[in-house]
C-alpha cells in the first residue's frame, strides 16, 4: 500500500481491462514516501467478470518463499504470501500468541477451512483481503524482523492508525482494529494454481459472513 492519505481514502479502481499483479518487498514506513510497485499485466479478464466478482486464477510458481504479491478480487486488494518456515514455526509461538486479540481466529473472519493455526488452506501460503478492520486503509507488508521494534517478528502495519497484524492475518492487541484480516473463499486448482473468490468442493462460504471489513 502507498502511505499517503489520500491513496487509503479512495476507493481501488480496477481497470476495465487491466488485472493487476503487484510484486511487492517491504512497504516504506509511516510517513515515507510510497514505495514503486511493478505492475504486470497478468491477466485479461472481461469487464462482467470483474464486475461480477469471479473467480480468479493466480499462478504462484514464481512467487518466493518470503515474496507477497497483490491481486484485485471485487475491487478488494488480495494479499497472497508464501511463507517461509521460519515464519510458520513463529506464528505457534506462545510468545506471539499472547500478543494477539484472537489467536484461534475464534470470530467469523475467515472460511471454516482456514479456521486453523495458519488461516489457511496450505500453511505455505496465506491469503488474505488486505484491508484493516479498522477505517478500511491498507496495511503494509513489514516481513522483516525487528523491522517495526525489535520485538516484531513480520507481519503487517497499517500506515494510517498504527495497526498490527501477523503473518496470519491475526490482529494485535491494545491496536484501533477490532478483528483478525478476513481471508476470502479461495482454493488450490493445483499445485500452484491458487483460485481466488470459489471455495473448495462442498463449502458455501461468501464474504457476507464476514464481522468486519
Amino acid at each position: 500500500m502507498s502511505t499517503s492519505s489520500a491513496t487509503a481514502a479512495e476507493p481501488i479502481e480496477v481497470k476495465r481491462r487491466d488485472f493487476l499483479y503487484i510484486a511487492t518487498g517491504a512497504v516504506a514506513a509511516v510517513g515515507a514516501a510510497a514505495a514503486v510497485w511493478p505492475l504486470i499485466d497478468q491477466m485479461n479478464p472481461a469487464a462482467d467478470v470483474l464486475a461480477a466478482g469471479g473467480p480468479l486464477t493466480v499462478d504462484l510458481s514464481s512467487v518466493a518463499p518470503g515474496q507477497q504479491i497483490v491481486v484485485m478480487w471485487r475491487s478488494k486488494p488480495i494479499f497472497v504470501v508464501h511463507r517461509t518456515p521460519e515464519n510458520l514455526t513463529e506464528l505457534k509461538s506462545p510468545a506471539l500468541l499472547a500478543r494477539l486479540r484472537d489467536p484461534n481466529s475464534d470470530e467469523l473472519q475467515q472460511p471454516a477451512y482456514a479456521k486453523n493455526w495458519s488461516r489457511s488452506l496450505k500453511p505455505d501460503y496465506l491469503v488474505l483481503v488486505g484491508i484493516c478492520t479498522h477505517l478500511g486503509c491498507i496495511p503494509g507488508y513489514e516481513p522483516k524482523p525487528g523491522s517495526i521494534s525489535a520485538s516484531w517478528p513480520g507481519g503487517y502495519l497499517c500506515p494510517c492508525h498504527g495497526s498490527k497484524y501477523d503473518m496470519a492475518g491475526r490482529v494485535y492487541q491494545n491496536v484501533p482494529a477490532p478483528m483478525n484480516l478476513p481471508v476470502p473463499p479461495y482454493h488450490f486448482a493445483s499445485a500452484t494454481k491458487l483460485v481466488v473468490g470459489e471455495n473448495p468442493p462442498g463449502e458455501t462460504f461468501t464474504m457476507s459472513e464476514v464481522e468486519t471489513m
